[in-house]
């Protein structure tokens, strides 16, 4: 008869999951035994647990579907809490199992016990501790809507050896399980479908603006609304901003996306936040690299903004028309009303002429004050490797990345045309994850090119997943963008504390040519510009993995740049500026303890 563990896999199989990501210990084995005699769903071994949480956050933001992790009791369930974490800041849908000691010594503080569900309460949209195996498959069917539905986020599944290893009486076989067909939770009912009325007076407002501005994220992509929102753009002829999280959601080649706004986003995209006299926002979250200084912030505008999740509107910025729903259903209904009231509306017609000097207005800013930098031909340039990049996949790559300058600089000189094919640590900003979000993504798109951009300091984080990708030979890219420092730490401190170097410089970094050869994987290291090109190729044409170790320019800042607690009009465009700008303020106040937290 079906045990705990046969069970757990079944109801996998049920939510159709494919492959989920993990590392045995003591009280899974049971489910790891199982796996023996039970090929599907397929495991994944990584080579640590936060790593397994990275895999699965980046399977779903490259597929849509919910990622799967598990680690077992203690330590490998207090290992998921980053992946967790940054999972619940960005909104990604995980689903983790961790394995917990058998029921009667809760409490005991036995050998590898942790209180798992409280120490992931804060960092998971849910979490279960089942204590009963007839529990079982009604807590995986809900984690997996729960995740999800409404606003995705992670959830987390805590199972008790006992109830791994207990027999389900009565049926033979797995496939005999009665598997929740629904979900009913009462205290769990999202809105999706957005208010009317609120709709109606958006329209409204939006065609009384002149100098109307988009500012899109994370949520278009998880509803699924990008060619909605580029239909919003079109109608109203507004310029479209993104996040860092909603790079794709409008192709970056669109006539009206200004690309990446905030601290390290362009001149033109911060700018018309300043002047816009009405903002747009689409299944975002004000965040603080966003908006810079509170006080300053859209001080000329009125506010829609739309978001599945009621806690977020209101919760930093006052807004005037708040709209609870779907993005992608909140804009079907918003774009059909624009429709069919432009003619009309006194506005939609009365305005236009402004609203089209308007966006030829931002047109402008973008032609004058482009990403741009100096070329030194006796070093490689950071941005003239993502250049590289850039014309050697033409874009058609999916690219994931670690936290610091070469996270900003790939933002913003890659263009993406398509949704899910930038995966980046945006709200936690978590050192470490390009590499094990990349495999997870690899596993998600087998058949497309997957790069994992990484800095020196978060690769040396992931080393031990060159065994992964060895193990499975999965062809991903690892690039390390390399200038021997945290360089996201070096430029603050350059910047904001007179260039006093403290702790950010790597004196020793691995020969990356005899590291992949030692785990069996192509490794190639490249300091001069004339063969990247040709390293970039080849790299790229190869069947299997491939390490590739290019080292830039060492002191070179990410521009342009706000500073913390400045406004979006304090933007810095050069090093010049920027210590100005450093002897006008003191220290900021807060920049983080990372180099990811300050980007």
């Amino acid at each position: 008869m079906p045990n705990g563990s046969s069970i757990l896999l079944e109801c996998l199989r049920r939510e159709g999951v494919e492959v989920f990501f993990g590392y045995p210990g003591g009280v899974v084995l049971p489910i790891y035994d199982e796996m023996v005699r039970q090929k599907t769903p397929r495991h994944i071994l990584v080579r640590h647990e936060e790593n397994a949480c990275f895999a699965a956050d980046g399977f779903a933001r490259a597929s849509g579907r919910v990622g799967v992790c598990m680690a077992t009791s203690g330590p490998g369930a207090t290992n998921l809490v980053t992946g967790l974490v940054n999972a619940m800041m960005d909104s990604i849908p995980v689903v983790a199992i961790t394995g917990q000691v058998s029921t009667k010594l809760i409490g005991n503080d036995a050998f590898q016990e942790a209180d798992t569900v409280g120490i992931t309460r804060p960092c998971t949209k849910h979490n279960y501790l089942v204590k009963s195996l007839a529990d079982l498959p009604h807590a995986i069917k809900e984690a997996f809507h729960i995740a999800s539905s409404g606003r995705p986020g992670p959830v987390l599944v805590d199972l008790p050896k006992d109830v791994l290893q207990a027999v389900w009486p009565g049926i033979e076989s797995d496939a005999a399980l009665k598997y929740p067909d629904f979900v009913d939770l009462p205290g769990y009912k999202p809105s999706f479908e957005g208010h009317s009325g609120q709709i109606k007076k958006a329209a409204a407002m939006i065609w009384h603006a002149q100098r109307p501005v988009i500012y899109a994220g994370g949520g278009v992509i998880a509803s699924g609304a990008g060619a909605l929102l580029e239909q919003l753009s079109e109608l109203v002829e507004a310029p479209v901003n993104l996040t860092v999280m909603g790079l794709g959601a409008i192709p970056s080649d669109h006539p009206n996306c200004q690309g990446m706004l905030g601290m390290h986003g362009s001149y033109a995209a911060n700018q018309a936040m300043v002047e816009a006299d009405l903002l747009i926002a689409v299944g975002v979250r004000f965040d603080d690299r966003v908006t810079g200084k509170l006080e300053a912030f859209c001080k000329h505008a009125k506010i829609i903004h739309i978001d599945i999740d009621p806690a977020e509107i209101g919760k930093n910025v006052k807004v005037d028309v708040p709209i609870v729903g779907d993005c992608g259903q909140v804009l079907e209904k918003l774009n059909t009303r624009l429709a069919d009231s432009r003619e009309q509306s006194d506005g939609g017609l009365h305005h236009r002429e402004s609203r089209r000097a308007w966006l030829a207005r931002t047109e402008e800013w973008r032609r004058k004050h482009p990403y741009e930098y100096t070329d030194r031909t006796d070093e490689i340039m950071p941005q003239a490797l993502l250049e590289e990049i850039q014309r050697a996949t033409n874009g058609d790559a999916i690219v994931a990345t670690d936290v610091g300058q070469h996270q900003m600089w790939a933002a913003q000189w890659l263009r993406f045309n398509r949704p899910r094919t930038w995966i980046t640590s945006g709200g936690l900003g978590a050192m470490g994850y390009g590499l094990p979000s990349a495999i997870g993504a690899q596993f998600a798109c087998p058949r497309d090119t997957v790069i994992a951009l990484v800095g020196d300091g978060g690769f040396q984080m992931s080393i031990p997943e060159l065994g992964t990708l060895a193990s499975e030979q999965l062809p991903v890219k690892t690039i390390i963008m390399n200038n021997g420092y945290l360089g996201m730490v070096r430029q603050w401190q350059d910047l904001f504390y007179q260039g006093r170097y403290s702790s950010v410089e790597f004196g020793v970094f691995p020969d990356c040519e005899k590291l992949g050869a030692a785990y069996g994987i192509k490794g190639m290291v490249v300091r001069d510009r004339a063969v990247l090109r040709d390293a970039l190729q080849e790299t790229l044409a190869h069947p299997g993995p491939v390490l590739l170790d290019v080292r830039v320019s060492r002191e070179e800042n990410v521009y342009p740049m706000i500073p913390a607690g400045g406004a979006l009009s304090d933007i810095i465009l050069t090093d010049e500026d920027a210590r100005k700008a450093a002897t006008a303020r003191p220290v900021p106040a807060q920049v983080g303890s990372g180099a990811g937290e300050m980007s």
